[in-house]
């Protein structure tokens, strides 16, 4: 991107500047929601083979999954941005690890379906940020 002059450029960076923390700010508050919409869609798709709810009622859990999601949300897109795919793998795997006792319960869709619409979530906003710096100042 070719600038005329310096007040262009600075005109251009405050833009990416602002733009790029509402884009976590606008991640960490919809990811809530979108994993409620899509694990409610699959509890009620479910409804009439299993009577359990998907969505498991004890607090405990789900705090440690909001917590944990919140985390996530914040580490994967830096990451994307850094180009340290090897690290959202390690992120991935740690997780699972962590995760794995809770898994042994009978909430195994939960948590395997949170951690993949989360992580999946995460990625789709981490390129999304990544192709703004990347159209406003061609690298990265």
């Amino acid at each position: 991107m070719d600038f005329e002059n310096i007040s262009d450029y600075m005109h251009t960076y405050w833009q990416v500047v602002l733009l790029i923390p509402i884009c976590y700010l606008f991640l960490i508050l919809t990811s809530g929601y979108v994993l409620k919409f899509i694990l409610s869609y699959v509890s009620t798709k479910r409804k009439n083979e299993v009577q359990e709810d998907v969505i498991p009622a004890d607090s405990k859990i789900r705090d440690t999954g909001v917590i944990v999601g919140k985390c996530e949300n914040l580490l994967i897109p830096t990451l994307i941005i850094l180009d340290a795919y090897t690290a959202l793998a390690i992120i991935f795997t740690a997780k699972t690890i962590v995760r794995a006792e809770d898994m042994k319960s009978e909430n195994t869709l939960y948590f395997l379906a949170g951690t993949m619409i989360n992580f999946t979530y995460s990625v789709s906003i981490g390129i999304i940020m990544k192709m703004i710096i990347y159209i406003y100042f061609g690298y990265g």
